[in-house]
C-alpha cells in the first residue's frame, strides 16, 4: 500500500523528522488561502502515486496568489501517468543549498534491510544506481538487532555528507529505520533531504510504502488506504479481481498464472520489447473474464499490441479459445493486434478453434512474443 506524500510527511513529522509547513487542498480557492498563510515562494504538488511529478507538470513553484490559482487550475483534474489529480499539497518553499537522498528498503538478495545515502539527491535514485552506483552508500542492517547508531553514521560518512550536516542526516536515517520497522514498510525514503541556507536539514519529499500483508497490524495505516487514490486501470483491476501492475512499455500481456505472466514479461524484454503491464486473470479464461482483461489492456493508451499466454490445466484449451473468440467478437473493431499462444490440456483443439480473423495464432510462446514485439514496433515506425 502506497502512502501519499502528505500522509507520509504527517508520520515523519510526528516522529521528529523536520518537514516544511504545508496544507492539503482540493480546490483553487483552498490553494490560494494556503499560500496566503504559508507565504511565498510556495510549492503546489500533485498528490498521486507516481514519481517524476515535477517533470510531468505536477509540481509548480509559485510566487503570487495569481500564480497559485493558475497552478491549481492546471494541476487539479490532470491525468498524471494514469492517475487523476484531485488533491494538492501546498508547501512553504525551502531556501536550500544542497540536496541529499536517504532511504531504507529490503535487499532481497542479502535477505536484510539496507540503508542508503547519497549526495545525489533530487534525482531518481534508480538513475543514480544505474549511472553512478558508487554515489550511493549502502549499509545492511541485521533485522534481529535493528539499526545501531554507528551504522547510520557510517552510511552518512561513506556517502561523503559534509561533517556539519552529518549528525542531522544520520538522525533522519535512524528515524526512517524506526518507522520502517514500526509500520511494516516495504520501503521508505526522502528524496531530497534539503540542506537549507541556514545550515538546517528538512525532508522536502516523503515516500512510504507498506507491506499489504501486514496491514492487519497497522489499522491506522489501513484506514489511510481509503484515502489513497489508484490509477483508473488499477481501480478497474480491483473491480475485476485481477492481479495487475502497470509498467512503462507498450506490449500488453495477459496470462492465467503469475509465473506464466512473469515468464512472458521476461521474454518480451529478451526479444527487445517493453512490457506494458503484468496482468494475471487467474484460473480459467471464460469469455467474461477475457473481455474484462481486454477491456483493461485496450484502455491503456501505452499499449500497441497484446499477447495472450494461456495454459490450460483444469480448464481446457478449447474452452479458453471459445472464451477469447466470444470476447473479441464483442468489439466492433479490434483496436490493437492480439497474438495468442495456448498450451496444456486440449491446446491443439483450442488453437484450431481460435478465430484467426480476430487474432494471430502462434504455436510457441517465443513466436507469440516475437510477433507481439514486432507488432508494437510496427505501430511506432
Amino acid at each position: 500500500m502506497k502512502l501519499h506524500e502528505y500522509q507520509a510527511k504527517e508520520i515523519f513529522e510526528e516522529a521528529g523528522i523536520p518537514v516544511p509547513a504545508s496544507t492539503l487542498a482540493s480546490t483553487p480557492e483552498e490553494v490560494v488561502d494556503a499560500v496566503g498563510e504559508l507565504g511565498f515562494p510556495a510549492a503546489v504538488k500533485a498528490q498521486v502515486h507516481v514519481g517524476g511529478r515535477g517533470k510531468a507538470g505536477g509540481i509548480k513553484i509559485v510566487e503570487s496568489e495569481a500564480e497559485a490559482r493558475e497552478a491549481a487550475e492546471d494541476i487539479l483534474g490532470m491525468d498524471l501517468k494514469g492517475y487523476t489529480v484531485d488533491k494538492l499539497l501546498v508547501e512553504k518553499g525551502v531556501d536550500f543549498v544542497d540536496e541529499l537522498y536517504v532511504g531504507i528498503t529490503m535487499d532481497r538478495t542479502a535477505g536484510e534491510p539496507v540503508a542508503m545515502v547519497s549526495t545525489e539527491g533530487g534525482v531518481d535514485i534508480e538513475q543514480v544506481a544505474e549511472e553512478q552506483p558508487e554515489a550511493i552508500a549502502r549499509e545492511h542492517i541485521d533485522p534481529a538487532f535493528g539499526m545501531h547508531p554507528f551504522e547510520s553514521r557510517k552510511a552518512v560518512y561513506d556517502a561523503g555528507v559534509e561533517q556539519q550536516f552529518a549528525r542531522d542526516v544520520s538522525s533522519i536515517l535512524s528515524t526512517l529505520f524506526d518507522l520502517y520497522e514500526k509500520h511494516d514498510a516495504s520501503d521508505i525514503e526522502v528524496n531530497p533531504v534539503m540542506i537549507t541556507a541556514d545550515d538546517g536539514v528538512v525532508a522536502a519529499d516523503a515516500v512510504m510504502n507498506i507491506d499489504d500483508d501486514a496491514l492487519f497490524r497497522q489499522p491506522e495505516l489501513a484506514d489511510m488506504a481509503e484515502e489513497s487514490y489508484q490509477s483508473d486501470l488499477e481501480r478497474k483491476a480491483g473491480e475485476y479481481g485481477f492481479d495487475y501492475v502497470r509498467l512503462s512499455g507498450n506490449v500488453g500481456i495477459i496470462g492465467n498464472g503469475a509465473g506464466l505472466v512473469m515468464t512472458t514479461l521476461d521474454l518480451v524484454d529478451y526479444y527487445g520489447g517493453e512490457p506494458a503491464n503484468f496482468l494475471d486473470i487467474g484460473g480459467g479464461a471464460k469469455a467474461e473474464r477475457v473481455t474484462q482483461a481486454l477491456d483493461m489492456v485496450f484502455s491503456d493508451e501505452n499499449v500497441d499490441s497484446v499477447v495472450f499466454n494461456i495454459f490450460g490445466g483444469i480448464t481446457r484449451g478449447d474452452e479458453v479459445a471459445r472464451g477469447i473468440n466470444e470476447a473479441l467478437e464483442q468489439f466492433d473493431e479490434i483496436p490493437k493486434p492480439v497474438t495468442v499462444r495456448l498450451a496444456g490440456t486440449r491446446a491443439a483443439e483450442g488453437m484450431a478453434v481460435l478465430n484467426t480473423d480476430l487474432v494471430q495464432v502462434e504455436e510457441t510462446l517465443e513466436a507469440a512474443v516475437q510477433r507481439a514485439v514486432a507488432d508494437a514496433e510496427e505501430v511506432n515506425k
